[in-house]
């Protein structure tokens, strides 16, 4: 058993603290919101009243926030109540500079640390089949690869910090291209009086397969546990696939790299998220490709 600490405990980080609870490690967190604390509650996780509360006596502090600069500043404040060697993990998505500047935070407190992103959404979340893309040295994910383990399925050392970030905003800007490709397809098929289903048939078993078809298919029907069958309530929200194709086109602008499908997605949900639904879900994409102005389905 592991004495961790789950600071963050929204959609994502309370089933993943969950999971930890059923895998028999001690788990006290903590989170703004009072609905995500009574919530993580009730699944056996001790809510704490404040970070230096929650992350006291921990061997492991795990954080998984909104952004670069909540992960730095909640960083900055935990650094000062754990003790040396505790290994700290981020498993928010976040920009590869922030992630870097994290670990340096770390090391200054002579703590280890691994940046650790994950793919597989609030699903994957609570049936703890995520996986995850890690970045770091050697020890510290030998250290962290079983806690992981009891919240994902795939764990995947990336290489030094900061490589778990940059593995996944490469990862979700294909995501983001390709749900567009996808939506763009079944759009062309509804103007040619191709039925949903003949084009699901046909591309899910040739050239045109991907995941964003096969399990998140954009239209209701072919995949009955797609969004698309559930009001295109998320799943993986809009603005969340905006935030991070801007986070790879901001890599993308350092880094010197030519993103162009990845640079026009990020402007097409840029514009889904201006006509106000960025809280529905990415494969929604398609009402505003349809044509319709107020992006609902046509």
């Amino acid at each position: 058993m592991t004495k961790i600490a789950f600071i963050g405990l929204g959609n994502m980080g309370g089933p993943m603290a969950a999971n930890l609870v059923k895998a028999g490690h001690a788990v006290t967190g903590f989170d703004l919101s009072e609905a995500s604390r009574n919530a993580a509650a009730k699944t056996g996780v001790s809510v704490a009243g404040s970070i230096a509360h929650a992350v006291r006596e921990a061997e492991c502090v795990i954080t998984m926030l909104p952004a670069g600069a909540h992960v730095l500043y909640v960083w900055d404040e935990l650094l000062g109540f754990v003790d040396p060697g505790t290994l700290l993990i981020d498993s928010s998505t976040i920009d590869v500079d922030s992630a870097r500047k994290a670990h340096a935070l770390a090391e200054k407190a002579d703590c280890r640390s691994l940046d650790a992103p994950v793919s597989g959404g609030t699903g994957g979340a609570a049936a703890g089949t995520l996986t995850f893309m890690v970045g770091g040295a050697d020890d510290a994910f030998a250290r962290g690869k079983p806690l992981l383990d009891a919240m994902g399925k795939k764990i995947v050392h990336c290489g030094d910090v900061g490589a778990g970030q940059a593995a996944k905003i490469c990862n979700n800007m294909i995501l983001g291209i390709s749900m567009a490709g996808v939506c763009e397809a079944f759009v062309l098929a509804e103007r040619l009086g191709l039925s949903h289903q003949a084009l699901f048939d046909v591309a899910s078993t040739s050239s045109g397969q991907c995941w964003s078809l096969t399990t998140y298919c954009p239209v209701p029907g072919p995949v009955p546990t797609s969004p698309a069958n559930n009001d295109y309530r998320p799943g993986f929200a809009a603005s969340l696939m905006l935030k991070d194709l801007k986070l790879s086109q901001q890599a993308a602008s350092t880094s010197g790299a030519s993103t162009p499908m990845g640079a026009q997605a990020a402007q097409l949900y840029s514009m889904f998220e201006k006509l106000g639904h960025g809280g529905e879900d990415f494969s929604a994409l398609i009402h505003l490709l349809r044509g319709n102005d107020e992006a609902k389905p046509g």
